[in-house]
């Protein structure tokens, strides 16, 4: 018994001393971890619970001057796969037939996706399917949602296809203007155009939310949340306007689908400010589906095609010649050939024979400006107007990759020569070309052009406003008028005018064609040119500059007058409708009816937006969408209503109150009245004539308009000085005033735009280019 107590006592003993060195290693431990290593596991910690999620920015959005909109970001779905639930349900082959329907992907690239694994050899269990499940539209994520019911109910497998929620750019007019806004790829680059340009204004800058959570990602209550938010990117009204950026397009088509060019390019701009009211090039692309395009469609023609210009730059040659005064337009000289430095320079027609210099300039006698550059002005002026009108420099537009190409001295007397009507050493951009003539246009201004209006920061609503940019004073004032002049009659004279075809009946319209020879392989080709035509409108008072460029056209024997000249004209003629630029009223004995056409208000009432923006855009007619729905239910002034030039189409989508009271300045009064009588809104009127301004009060329930008005002389030139006018503007205007007090302007007819002409069969004469 003695023993037996003995060993039990023993066993206590070691039990208690085991239990005892236990406690003492765990709490040596606990200190050690506690206090002695505290940092390093406090560190790990936090390192382990720590999450930390992004907060996308918002890229700003691009609308035209209208505040239409060209690029936004919309919402889009990323496609993933989860390999190991397929395996589970043994179903790869209908995943990969499934999805390769839906996407495109090859059957390979699919399989690959839903057999990945990790690095341990383990299935993951999501998968992106890239690149073509990335970022899909809602269309096509609707038909993956059906197909993943379909596995739900067949297979119990919703869920072997994931679909996450995301956001991409959205171009809504897909093709138009994409070479001005450029594009952002699949991994959200920019690329191209004012998206890279501006890029680091419209991207914003993300923010984020660090909180702590579990090791399931689910956030601990009560735990501390640092937030940064993001700061959504600003957004860019364009000088674009997309009702002229459409016909430009449309009349382009037109040309295109007629001459097949290697390309062709179309610029308009406001001569006074420079801002880009259009720009296009053929080809284009969408940039909704950039990858479906080929490399050439992303050139832009209009800021880096560089070539020999040809006789639009003889602009150029009689600007510097009349600055100098050694034009005079009733001075003679023998036509038809010249030879200088060995090189015998011709003019399109040998049997003018001995001619005024004014109709040199109308025929576009290259023997004329040979003797204005290279005997009158000599090199080293001809030089120095070449500077300043700013070839062989960049314009500074608001595009990445612009091009110049640098002009040398002219030194030798061939090279004055061919500079002297646009060939040889001068090699020109149209853009170079557009910002020279709107100099010629608006007062002798060479101005930076721009193709960005105004600049939004939507987080703090503050508004940048771009200014038009004087470069220098090419040309004085004077100058300018009288060159105008000129230019006016290569379009106005029917008979010699070499611009004759881009004559618009109503408006008076300055220019001049374009006729280059290609230089290739060292030599002239004569069968491929570069056809073109430069001008402006109304000749008095400018408002659109515009070039048309057609590079190589199918018939070797069309000139920049036969091609070029009736796209201007279509263009022009529709632009300065929409704009509501007045036309010049006929003349009492005028009697030749078939010159003019009054447009009507066309019946839009049913007709989905779609449909009735094409056939006003179509039949040159402005017009403004009112609500959000997709039908037009209501439409100012009523159909069959004769319409004033440039007046409005008002569209209403749906019968309510709460619609936005849209921009009525300019409008008659009778014409303002209407309008907000169909939005239900009270008025009130201040002043007689027109709407300058107008202002939305709220009492309750009830919103009233002030309408404040001013007579049509103060609204058309914002001034009451009574020499602001001309006298026969003047006359206009009162004679306007005194007819009706609710009328705009004076009633003048309008003329449709003509088509382009067919001219198969003529002579270079007939034709009038060179």
């Amino acid at each position: 018994m003695g023993n037996t107590g003995k060993r039990i006592k023993l066993r206590t003993l070691l039990i208690g001393g085991i239990i005892t060195l236990f406690f003492l290693v765990l709490i040596g431990k606990v200190f050690w971890i506690q206090v002695v290593d505290a940092n390093t596991w406090k560190e790990h910690a936090l390192e382990l619970i720590d999450r930390t999620k992004t907060i996308n920015a918002k890229r700003g959005t691009i609308t035209d001057r209208n505040g239409d909109i060209l690029a936004k970001d919309a919402p889009a779905y990323t496609v993933a796969v989860n390999p190991k639930l397929i395996a589970e349900k043994e179903i790869e082959d209908e995943v990969v037939k499934g999805l390769h329907n839906l996407l495109g992907k090859d059957e390979a690239g699919l399989r690959e996706d839903i057999t990945s694994t990790t690095d341990k050899g383990e299935l993951r269990v999501h998968r992106e399917v890239r690149s073509e499940g990335y970022k899909i539209s809602q269309e096509l994520k609707d038909q993956v949602e059906e197909f993943r019911e379909k596995l739900d109910k067949e297979y119990g497998a919703k869920d072997a296809i994931i679909l996450t929620e995301e956001s991409k750019r959205f171009y809504p007019e897909n093709n138009l203007a994409s070479h001005v806004l450029g594009y952002l790829n699949k991994e959200d680059d920019p690329v191209y155009g004012l998206e890279l340009y501006y890029d680091e204004k419209l991207k914003g800058q993300d923010g984020k939310m660090v909180y702590q959570a579990d090791r399931k990602g689910v956030e601990i209550n009560n735990s501390t949340v640092d937030y940064t938010p993001a700061i959504n990117g600003k957004n860019l009204t364009l000088t674009l306007d997309d009702t002229i950026q459409f016909y430009i397009e449309e009349a382009m088509k037109k040309a295109v689908d007629q001459y097949d060019p290697i390309s062709m390019t179309v610029i308009a701009a406001d001569p006074n400010t420079m801002e880009i009211l259009g720009m296009a090039n053929m080809p284009n692309y969408n940039p909704n589906t950039y990858w479906e395009s080929e490399q050439e469609d992303f050139f832009n023609h209009a800021i880096q095609s560089i070539y020999e210009p040809g006789s639009t730059f003889k602009i150029v040659t009689l600007a510097g010649a009349v600055e100098e005064k050694l034009f005079n337009p009733n001075a003679t000289y023998e036509s038809g050939s010249i030879t200088v430095g060995g090189r015998t320079i011709s003019d399109v027609s040998r049997n003018w024979g001995t001619i005024t210099y004014l109709d040199g300039v109308k025929r576009s006698s290259n023997v004329a400006f040979v003797n204005l550059g290279y005997k009158m002005l000599g090199g080293e002026k001809l030089r120095s107007y070449i500077d300043k009108f700013g070839f062989g420099v960049k314009t500074g537009i608001d595009l990445p990759n612009e091009s110049a190409s640098p002009i040398r001295e002219l030194h030798y007397a061939a090279d004055i020569a061919a500079a002297s009507y646009g060939h040889g050493l001068v090699q020109v951009t149209p853009l170079q070309q557009v910002a020279a003539v709107s100099a010629i246009a608006n007062g002798g201004k060479l101005m930076v052009p721009h193709l960005v209006k105004e600049i939004t920061d939507p987080n703090t609503g503050e508004v940048e406003k771009v200014e038009p940019e004087v470069v220098r004073q090419a040309i004085s004032e004077t100058t300018s008028k009288t060159v105008s002049g000129y230019l006016e009659q290569v379009v106005a004279d029917q008979e010699k005018g070499s611009g004759r075809r881009a004559y618009i009946d109503g408006y008076r319209v300055a220019g001049k064609t374009g006729t280059a020879i290609k230089y290739i392989d060292g030599k002239y080709d004569h069968t491929k040119a570069v056809v073109s035509f430069i001008g402006y409108a109304p000749a008095d008072n400018p408002k659109i500059a515009m070039i048309v460029v057609i590079d190589q056209p199918n018939d070797p024997t069309v000139g920049g007058g036969t091609a070029a000249a009736p796209v201007f004209k279509e263009i022009m003629s529709k632009s300065l409708t929409y704009l509501g630029v007045p036309k010049e009223t006929a003349s009492a004995d005028d009697t030749d009816e078939s010159k003019v056409v009054s447009k009507k208000a066309p019946d839009l009432t049913g007709k989905s937006g779609k449909e009735a923006r094409s056939l006003l855009l179509d039949q040159g007619i402005a017009y403004e969408t009112l609500g959000k729905g997709s039908e037009v239910v209501k439409q100012y002034p009523e159909s069959g209503t004769a319409l004033q030039p440039g007046q409005r189409v008002y569209l209403l989508t749906e019968d309510s109150d709460t619609m936005e009271v849209p921009d009525l300045t300019g409008e008659s009064l009778r014409d303002a009245l209407e309008v907000l009588t169909l939005l239900k809104v009270g008025v009130k009127v201040e002043g007689e004539g027109f709407v300058s301004e107008q202002k939305v009060e709220v009492s309750g329930e009830q919103r009233t308009v002030v309408l404040t008005l001013k007579p049509a002389k103060e609204t058309v030139t914002g001034e009451t000085g009574e020499d602001v006018l001309s006298s026969e503007e003047a006359e206009d205007v009162n004679n306007t005033e005194a007819n009706t007090e609710d009328q705009k302007s004076a009633e003048t007819t309008v003329t449709e735009p003509a088509d382009i002409n067919e001219l198969e069969g003529t002579t270079a004469e007939e034709r009038g280019d060179n």
